[in-house]
């Protein structure tokens, strides 16, 4: 709790983000505005995705079917050593110097689905999905692997990508007190595409090692993803481009988001670009694998899975 005293709390100061059209037929505007964003915050939001309003909004309607079952339901899809499934409520810690408990978050992972009996599935983050029974959620698996699909529609090779779906409870967030709707992090992987609901709670610190930290909120924008660059990227460009400290504080209000978060294939050798380098601005960071790095990572944010091990190759 040592660096309470640090931080700033007025949630009155909105962050403005650049916002990337990807209709936009001026792909020289866009790339300007994302290259700044990439830059200044790693944040921004896209618009005119290629996913309907009409269906990210079954897809928040379904997720607030599966949280709203009876906790001994949602138990039965509980979180696998393969990061698929239910995450109950304070089961993940984002920010142990800061929170009293973990996050007043409860999830739910979905990955690319692979057969139990496939070669791959021996990878860290590959296998099959867990999914509520068909009786209790009807359509509900079919709604989630829609939109798994589709927002991996545009990405090359195989990546690992993983969709999380959030509710947050109706609880007040005190950052005096440690309590959290999610503590303030940094994303892992590459890229983290956020759909929200129309509940504000998401904020951000740009600067890091400031004294006071300075929170802004991020305002919900319909129809948009809010985009931000993850550690990995940040890894990748020798900190160029950003990875920002962001979490989410309750205001009381129910809250829902759904979190895609994209990354390279295991295999993919993680190192600096030789664009990012010079004799005056060395490599920061070792090359590393990207399944060695997400491994150890997540096993930092959940103390509990003992798996995440060395996989053989």
């Amino acid at each position: 709790m040592g660096k309470q005293n640090t931080q700033s709390y007025d949630a009155t100061k909105f962050s403005v983000l650049n916002c990337i059209d990807l209709s936009n037929p001026d792909i020289n505007q866009s790339v300007n505005l994302l290259k700044q964003a990439c830059l200044d915050s790693g944040f921004f939001y896209v618009v005119n995705h290629g996913i309907s309003q009409e269906f990210m909004d079954e897809v928040f309607a379904q997720s607030k079917k599966f949280f709203t079952l009876p906790h001994k339901e949602k138990m039965k899809v509980l979180r696998n050593e393969k990061h698929r499934g239910y995450t109950p409520v304070l089961d993940e810690l984002l920010d142990p110097e800061n929170q009293v408990h973990g996050d007043y978050k409860e999830g739910y992972y979905i990955g690319v689905e692979v057969a139990e009996d496939d070669p791959e599935s021996h990878k860290p983050f590959y296998g099959p999905n867990k999914w509520p029974a068909p009786d209790i959620l009807p359509g509900w698996r079919e709604t989630m692997e829609k939109y798994h699909q589709e927002a991996l529609s545009e990405m090359l090779g195989e990546p690992i990508a993983t969709l999380r779906l959030l509710h947050y409870e109706g609880q007040v967030s005190d950052p005096l007190k440690g309590l959290y709707g999610a503590g303030a992090h940094t994303d892992y992987g590459l890229i983290t595409l956020l759909a929200t609901d129309d509940v504000s709670g998401l904020q951000i610190c740009k600067d890091r090692d400031a004294k006071p930290q300075i929170w802004e909120d991020v305002a919900p924008l319909k129809g948009a993803f809010v985009v931000n660059l993850g550690d990995m990227l940040e890894r990748w460009s020798n900190c160029i481009f950003k990875s920002t400290l962001h979490r989410v504080l309750g205001n009381g209000q129910e809250r829902y988001s759904i979190a895609y978060f994209l990354e390279p294939s295991h295999d993919c050798l993680v190192e600096c670009l030789p664009t990012c380098k010079s004799d005056s601005n060395p490599p920061k960071f070792p090359p590393i694998l990207c399944r060695d790095y997400l491994s150890q990572r997540y096993n930092d944010t959940h103390a509990d899975l003992k798996i995440y091990k060395k996989q053989p190759t």
